[in-house]
């Protein structure tokens, strides 16, 4: 699904590229790295954007949902800079750029680091966490809608349409089934399914 080109507010600060740099301290660089090393999807040569700088863009796509992939990148590149020193080269690439680098990144290095790297954060003093000695969990259901290729439809199917018989939505759809910590609404477990699912 295609982005609006919206950008960040007017007056963004600092902080706004921080909070982008920082999550490597959730994700440290040397835990990314051996990530895509296990998974074989680490960069074969020096790259505009390679393989680390797009697993930390896929993560910044989820904190700035609403604005477009490019401004998400050059805000993401803003926040390296920042950090690297200000002789740091930063190149914002265009639409098929950062299109070729998602697909040679592929999901499974993404797919592993949530596995790896997020877990319940709730500790005793958290409010609406526990009950008693017991950390309270939600299994949450929702369904999205993914790019309109054949492999998708193929891989996860369609909706039906009420516009008539055997007609179907305009997008194929994935169901998704999340595990969620109740006090901090952390998603900690998650599971993917085609979007018929719901009727086995």
């Amino acid at each position: 699904m295609a982005r609006t080109m919206a950008g960040l507010p007017a007056g963004t600060r600092v902080t706004d590229f921080i909070s982008l740099g920082v999550v490597t301290t959730t994700f440290p660089p040397e835990t990314v790295r051996r990530i895509l090393a296990e998974s074989r999807r680490e960069s074969q040569r020096e790259r505009d954007l390679p393989a680390q700088v797009m697993v930390y863009y896929v993560i910044a796509l989820a904190l700035y949902m609403q604005v477009s992939y490019r401004e998400v990148l050059r805000c993401l590149l803003e926040g390296v800079r920042w950090l690297a020193g200000p002789d740091a080269v930063v190149t914002v690439a265009g639409a098929s750029g950062i299109s070729q680098a998602r697909t040679r990144l592929g999901v499974a290095p993404v797919q592993r680091l949530f596995e790896t790297g997020v877990a319940p954060v709730a500790t005793p003093a958290t409010p609406g966490a526990w009950y008693r000695a017991r950390r309270i969990v939600s299994l949450d259901g929702t369904t999205l809608e993914v790019a309109d290729t054949t492999a998708n439809a193929e891989a996860f199917g369609r909706p039906t349409s009420s516009r008539g018989v055997n007609a179907t939505g305009a997008f194929p759809q994935l169901r998704l089934l999340a595990l969620v910590e109740t006090g901090t609404h952390v998603v900690f477990g998650a599971a993917l399914g085609p979007y018929a699912a719901h009727k086995r």
